[in-house]
């Protein structure tokens, strides 16, 4: 592996989705974002990645994307997929389900993760806290 820093993501909003790219390649070009929609798809392949995440960021409330497809699942899977394992990086949740990310956090926390919150509150919270937030626990990294 390059210099090159791998952040996977659990969330199902194009528009967070995009926002989060945009930040990233302005900011922290060396990051490439890999993203899921779904819990399962998260815990499905999370295992199979190329390389160790550097951060991973938990949304909690997931929707189908489309009609009529499977329910995605939530954080709370993907946070008791990641404590059944060994901490490999820290954890991010940007949920503004409270009582979820709380759930998560501790879930996380009680395993031996590194995990910190950050709440989507204002229409700038990616770019004004999320980032700073994902930039200082990848900054420990390097």
């Amino acid at each position: 592996m390059s210099d090159q820093l791998l952040l996977a993501m659990l969330e199902d909003d194009e528009d967070r989705l995009t926002r989060f790219r945009a930040i990233l390649a302005h900011k922290s070009p060396s990051v490439t974002l890999h993203a899921w929609p779904s819990a399962h798809d998260f815990i499905r392949e999370f295992p199979s990645l190329e390389f160790s995440p550097s951060l991973i960021s938990l949304d909690h409330d997931l929707v189908p994307l489309n009609p009529g497809d499977p329910d995605p699942g939530d954080g709370r899977q993907v946070a008791a997929f990641l404590a059944a394992r060994s901490p490999c990086c820290p954890v991010l949740i940007h949920s503004s389900n409270a009582w979820a990310a709380d759930s998560m956090y501790f879930t996380l926390l009680d395993t031996g993760w590194n995990v910190a919150l950050t709440a989507p509150i204002g229409d700038d919270w990616i770019e004004s806290y999320w980032f700073p937030t994902a930039r200082q626990h990848l900054k420990r990294i390097n």
